[in-house]
């Protein structure tokens, strides 16, 4: 297998488990909360799910990537998620960024930039800050016009514009 062809293998890797993280998406919209999910893959399954849910738990921690890790770190009953990627609709924020950290995810995948909060390289990247003691690969832009277009339609909604 060329490189070329390994890149493809792993952005068609990407692309099937971006569209499980639309689809926990979706499930935060059909409850009114922000259209962002997360799934944590080991292997070639599923070991977290998540989406947000901070206007439904009235949790400002439960966003889409700590539920997933949350899940995984049960699923798996280890707080280090070393075998794992991490799958998110939108860039991480420093909370969510925090997290992954500490559970040494070695893998991020992420659909759309977020300009207000994004740590994985808009406006800061805590994933690879040398000075921690865990750094993480980190992909962005997978299935990005889909993932930007779910959020961009719930604000549009929300303000009544739609």
């Amino acid at each position: 297998m060329s490189f070329s062809d390994s890149l493809a293998v792993d952005k068609d890797q990407h692309i099937y488990w971006m569209q499980e993280a639309i689809k926990e998406a979706q499930k935060a919209e059909e409850r009114g909360e922000v259209p962002i999910g997360a799934v944590i893959v080991r292997g070639d399954e599923i070991v977290g799910r998540g989406f947000n849910l901070r206007e439904t738990t009235f949790d400002a921690t439960a966003h889409a990537e700590m539920v997933a890790i949350r899940e995984a770190s049960r699923t798996l009953g280890a707080w280090r998620l070393l075998d794992c990627s991490l799958y998110v609709t939108l860039e991480p924020c420093p909370m969510c960024a925090g997290a992954i950290v500490q559970s040494r995810i070695p893998q991020v995948i992420y659909g759309t930039r977020d300009p207000k909060a994004g740590c994985a390289g808009t406006l800061m990247n805590l994933l690879q800050e040398p000075r921690f003691n865990h750094r993480t690969m980190v992909v962005e832009g997978i299935l990005q016009a889909e993932c930007a277009a779910l959020l961009t339609q719930f604000f549009r909604k929300l303000r009544g514009k739609a």
